[in-house]
């Protein structure tokens, strides 16, 4: 007969047992003792929440007995934690008094813990409502290009990312509702970015390394679009916006919509964006010259894209159970990419079918407080077009569940456990695969706790991966990229000779790699609250990262950046264009972290500022060799009847055709750096805000990393006056000259952006008619941490006119 130990009981038992109920009321107010309306109390570590009426007062049912933590916001006042010792009786005396602040002070949904960017150890940044909307690009990098510590990869506004603290592609990665976006843009610069912001609520930047949320993608940050694609309520509300831009004769236009009823939500959202070649001052190419005409344009940088979502949820007394369908499609032009004297239209094609299923479940036993599950599929397909014809396709189909247990209060310790586990089958096939087909999978288990000491925040977490990737058909030619003929034998590779017309024949060889890692985390962070409004951050981290296979792998020319690239699994023979199987291990990436935060949140003068340093062992990155390596296309089909110098014209063709050859190598780096933001109510009426950002990213062994940001003020002003607000931001970047090797200084550039906001109502409905002016003084400028810096600087002035609304 089967028996239960004493153990298994003691573990099993507190979930058949249910909690007390208590009720707990009170009143919110601010420093004159006014009422706060809409203001929202929530109990730390579960779901249950309540919203303050008219009067200001609230009704909170909680599911645990004894000592319970509220967490207070409202919008334009700072957040404020309070710990209640609340009998099984419930207590009806809370007052909660909360202070105003400069600073927009706003939830983070890419956290676990409950908890607002003024109040994570981490330092977060977050764009939401209006400011989204004023800042919204039609790619992501662009679109966070003005937060603190943020800069992009800006790849002629056709595809960006984010770069954050100098770090991007494999390293910062890119969720919609915390789970991988699953696109090709972390493999390449000119891959956009699967995700649409005109239809997002708010879009969170973790800066530093998030490996404990989100696993060693994230080693330098994560950035999360935040969207209702599967909804979390019932009430009816939404979003429509109609822009249209000069410029690049930009049409934007999209819609949100949530309804329901009492126990379903629905929701729909869709845009339609399309563009021409845009504006620049100058040439396109750096050092080109000025026609008289002043008609310049980025050629080939064109766009049309569309998309949508449905999304349905059942709701019910516990949480909720969601799942909705998104459809993306964009094709785009590949500026900066040409074949002897012509230069062919390429562009790209993108598809994307994406199912999310989100749901969230609060137990009302004394062991399990709350669980939350997410799921996505994921068939990402992108095609690269030259001359009418599929050069190359880009294919990722992914999956990926998450489950986090959060427990209930242990010793006034909240928090849980995450199992996490993700699936990218990836290929590229075509005449330009730079890299060969691979299957990566993750499996992750980590714990996250946090809790109060008085004052002070103390958060701790670890986490634990299995990170395999598997590539069946890693090519390797073992002949010289310019044609030369040098046999290298391998063990177990399999030779394949290939005749190419006027060359001679270079072997292929074509073998499987299979690699394993263990990345593991531990992080440690504490928030002290030492005076009424103001708090001082500390967030320690050592975290390892598994190369992607884009790194290990590639080994071709990339048709986007114009480069021929070559991963960390070969090595260069002397200064050669001959390459061979490096014989070194390959090595984790692994990074020890500390960041220092100071913010101010109260009054009408507020400020966070940041410093930073990491030091971050085998770091992967892309050295210019110097080399030009053949770009596998025939330059010399017309020649002939075009020029009587014959072989002379040849060789020069041939040398100005080439491809720069990118090596994949690991070096010890360190990354340091600051960033500070001001905010200032100045009248009723005039808010300011200053900020300025900074990092060096040097090797240990002397020089700089290549392609890192530059140091970066500016200023925003924002003035209301009654129905109508005027912004105005003026953006400094400095002049970069801590570059590497086969990498040329960038001119620094001031932008000046302007926008003019007229809020109406009508139909019953708030209405926003809006004009935005960007780069106001035409300046010439040219991104450092972009591939195309010298063929395609950013747009010149432009003009957009449109409205939103609301409902």
């Amino acid at each position: 007969m089967f028996k239960l130990s004493p153990l298994m009981l003691g573990l099993i038992a507190p979930l058949s047992v249910q909690a007390y109920a208590q009720n707990i009321s009170g009143q919110v107010q601010d420093e004159q003792g006014k009422a706060i309306a809409n203001a929202t109390i929530s109990v730390m570590g579960s779901q249950r929440t309540t919203q303050t009426d008219s009067q200001g007062k609230f009704v909170l049912q909680t599911n645990v007995s004894g000592d319970v933590e509220l967490h207070i916001t409202a919008a334009g006042f700072a957040h404020q934690n309070k710990l209640v010792a609340a009998s099984d009786t419930g207590l009806n005396t809370i007052v909660v008094t909360l202070n105003s602040s400069a600073i927009e002070v706003l939830d983070v949904k890419a956290s676990p813990f409950h908890a607002s960017m003024m109040e994570s150890s981490m330092p977060v940044s977050v764009l939401s409502g209006d400011k989204l909307r004023e800042q919204q690009a039609a790619t992501l990098g662009d679109t966070l290009s003005k937060q603190v510590g943020v800069h992009t990869s800006f790849h002629a506004k056709v595809a960006s990312t984010p770069v954050i603290r100098g770090l991007s592609g494999p390293r910062v990665l890119i969720t919609q509702n915390s789970l991988d976006v699953s696109d090709a843009s972390r493999v390449g610069p000119d891959h956009s970015v699967a995700s649409e912001t005109s239809t997002a609520q708010q879009v969170e930047v973790l800066r530093g390394p998030a490996t404990l949320f989100y696993g060693s993608g994230a080693i330098g940050g994560v950035v999360n679009v935040v969207d209702e694609r599967v909804p979390t309520r019932s009430e009816t509300f939404g979003e429509v916006l109609v822009e249209h831009a000069t410029g690049d004769e930009q049409k934007l236009a999209s819609l949100n919509l949530n309804t329901g009823t009492e126990q379903f939500a629905f929701h729909v959202d869709g845009y339609l964006r399309d563009s021409e070649d845009y504006d620049i001052p100058v040439p396109a190419e750096k050092g080109a010259d000025e026609t008289h005409s002043g008609d310049y344009k980025v050629e080939n940088s064109a766009e049309e894209s569309s998309g949508g979502t449905v999304g349905a949820s059942y709701l019910f007394e516990q949480g909720y159970i969601g799942i909705s369908y998104g459809k993306m499609t964009r094709e785009y032009g590949i500026p900066g990419h040409s074949h002897g004297d012509e230069a062919p239209t390429v562009y790209a094609d993108l598809d994307q079918d994406r199912w999310q299923m989100i749901g969230k479940y609060s137990f009302d036993h004394q062991w399990l407080s709350e669980a939350n599950f997410r799921a996505a599929y994921t068939d990402y397909e992108h095609a690269e077009i030259e001359h009418g014809e599929v050069g190359t396709i880009f294919a990722n189909e992914s999956q990926e569940v998450r489950l986090d247990l959060m427990h209930q209060p242990i010793a006034q310790w909240r928090g849980g456990v995450s199992v996490h586990y993700k699936r990218s089958d990836f290929s590229a096939q075509g005449a330009e695969a730079f890299t060969p087909p691979s299957v990566s999978e993750t499996f992750a288990v980590a714990l996250m706790e946090e809790r109060h000491f008085s004052d002070v925040l103390v958060q701790l977490g670890a986490r634990v991966e299995r990170v395999t990737i598997d590539a069946p058909r890693v090519v390797l030619s073992s002949g010289d990229l310019q044609g030369d003929d040098h046999d290298h034998d391998h063990d177990h590779d399999h030779d394949h000779d290939h005749d190419h017309e006027g060359e001679q024949a270079i072997a292929e060889r074509i073998f499987a790699v299979d690699h394993e890692f263990t990345p593991i985390s531990l992080s440690a962070g504490a928030v002290w609250d030492y005076q009424p409004g103001y708090n001082i951050g500390i967030s320690v981290s050592r975290s390892e990262r598994a190369p992607a296979a884009s790194e290990l792998f590639s080994f071709g020319p990339h048709i986007g950046t114009g480069t021929y690239e070559v991963g960390a699994l070969f090595r260069q023979k002397a200064d050669s264009l001959s390459f061979e199987l490096n014989p070194a291990d390959i090595e984790l990436e692994r990074a020890h972290n500390i960041d220092l935060t100071w913010r101010k949140l109260d009054g009408d003068f507020g400020f966070v500022l940041n410093a930073f340093y990491n030091q971050i062992d085998n770091y992967y990155y892309q050295v210019n060799t110097g080399l030009m390596a053949d770009d596998g296309h025939d330059h010399h089909h017309d020649h002939g009847e075009h020029d009587e110098h014959g072989d002379e014209h040849d060789h020069t063709d041939h040398e100005k055709h080439g491809l720069p050859v990118y090596v994949f190598k690991t070096d010890d780096v360190i990354t340091h750096g600051f960033e500070a933001e001001f905010a200032w109510q100045v009248t009723e009426s005039l808010h300011a805000t200053l900020f300025a950002d900074l990092v060096r990213a040097r090797l240990n062994d002397g020089g700089n990393l290549p392609m890192v940001s530059p140091v970066r003020f500016g200023t925003k002003l924002t003035y209301n006056l009654e129905q109508f607000t005027l912004n105005l931001d003026v953006v400094r970047y400095q002049k970069q000259s801590h570059i590497a090797a086969h990498e040329t200084e960038t001119p620094g550039y001031t932008l000046v952006d302007a926008s003019i906001n007229y809020d109406f109502a009508a139909l019953g409905q708030d209405w926003v008619l809006y004009l935005k002016g960007h780069n106001l003084m035409d300046t010439e400028a040219r991104v450092h941490t972009s591939f195309l810096k010298d063929k395609a600087p950013m747009p010149g002035r432009s003009f957009a006119l449109g409205f939103r609304g609301y409902f």
